[in-house]
C-alpha cells in the first residue's frame, strides 16, 4: 500500500471517530449518549502537540555534545474510548485512534561517528564523521493505543499502557560540516570539509515502519466537558530497520504529548 493511500485510510479512520463521536455528542440527553454512559462507555477527542526526539540511550561516546535543539511544530489529534468498569467507574480499558507528528531538529559535534554522505555526483560514501552533525526528523504516525485508566479523584484520571504505531510518511535527513570523514573505518582516507563546505545525508527510507513502546499519561477534568492532558510516549523498539548498520547504536522515539481533549 503507497504512503498516499495509507494517509487516505489513516485520516478516514478518524474522520468517522470523530463523526461518530459528534453525533453522540450533539445532544447531551440524546439517545446515543445515555446507552454509551449506561455501559459505561465515554468518548473523546483531542488535540495537541509532541515535545521530544529520536535519541540514543544512554549517550554514546561518539556524541561529544549538543549545540542546538528544536521540537519544532509537532501537532497531534486523535479519537479515544474508555470503558470503564466497577461500581464507582475507577477502572477503565481505554483504546483509541491518533494521528501525529513527531519531529526534531538538532546540531550535535561527534567523533567517529557511523554517516554515508551523499557526493556532488549523487553517490554515497560511508564512513566514520568528525565534526559537525546537523539532522531533521519529521515522522508522522497512524497510532493504536491500548491502556488501563484509573480515577484518583473526579478530575483527576492516571493511564498506562502500551502503543503501536505505522509510519506512513518518514523524514531523517541532514549535513554534516566543520569536519572530516575516514572512509570505511577511522584509519581510512580523510576528507576535509570546512570554509563552510557541507555534505547531505538521508536516513529516511532507513526508518522502521512499525514501532512500538510504552506509554503513562494523566489528566485533569478542568470543565465539565474539557480535560487537559499529558502523555509520555517511550519507544521500546530501534527507530531504524534491523539491517541499518550507518548508525551503530540504537535510537528510540521518546515524546511528550500535551493538550485539550473534549469529552462528551
Amino acid at each position: 500500500m503507497t504512503t498516499i493511500k495509507i494517509k487516505r485510510v489513516s485520516v478516514t479512520l478518524l474522520l468517522c471517530l470523530i463523526t461518530t463521536f459528534s453525533t453522540f455528542g450533539q445532544q447531551e440527553n440524546s439517545r446515543g449518549l445515555i446507552w454509551s454512559k449506561l455501559r459505561g462507555l465515554e468518548y473523546q477527542l483531542k488535540a495537541g502537540f509532541n515535545v521530544g526526539g529520536i535519541t540514543p540511550l544512554p549517550i554514546p561516546a561518539e556524541i561529544r555534545s549538543i549545540e542546538k535543539y528544536s521540537p519544532n511544530l509537532s501537532l497531534s489529534i486523535s479519537g479515544e474510548v474508555s470503558k470503564w468498569f466497577g461500581n464507582k467507574n475507577q477502572w477503565a480499558l481505554i483504546t483509541g485512534i491518533t494521528l501525529d507528528t513527531k519531529s526534531m531538529t538538532t546540531e550535535a559535534i561527534v567523533k567517529n561517528y557511523g554517516m554515508e554522505i551523499i557526493g556532488d555526483q549523487g553517490e554515497k560514501v560511508a564512513g566514520q564523521w568528525t565534526g559537525g552533525v546537523k539532522t531533521k526528523v519529521k515522522n508522522s504516525y497512524i497510532t493504536l493505543p491500548i491502556m488501563a485508566g484509573y480515577k484518583i479523584s473526579s478530575r483527576w484520571k492516571l493511564k498506562g499502557g502500551t502503543y503501536f504505531s505505522y509510519l506512513f510518511d518518514g523524514v531523517f535527513n541532514g549535513h554534516v560540516y566543520e569536519g572530516y570523514l575516514r572512509e570505511g573505518d577511522p584509519t581510512g582516507e580523510k576528507v576535509v570539509f570546512s570554509d563552510g563546505k557541507i555534505a547531505t545525508y538521508d536516513f529516511s527510507t532507513d526508518l522502521r515502519r512499525f514501532q512500538w513502546g510504552l506509554i503513562l499519561g494523566g489528566e485533569w477534568k478542568a470543565y465539565k466537558h474539557l480535560n487537559v492532558y499529558g502523555d509520555l510516549t517511550w519507544g521500546l523498539n530501534d527507530a531504524f530497520k534491523k539491517d541499518f548498520n550507518t548508525i551503530t547504536f540504537a535510537m528510540y522515539p521518546i515524546y511528550l504529548n500535551l493538550g485539550f481533549g473534549y469529552i462528551f
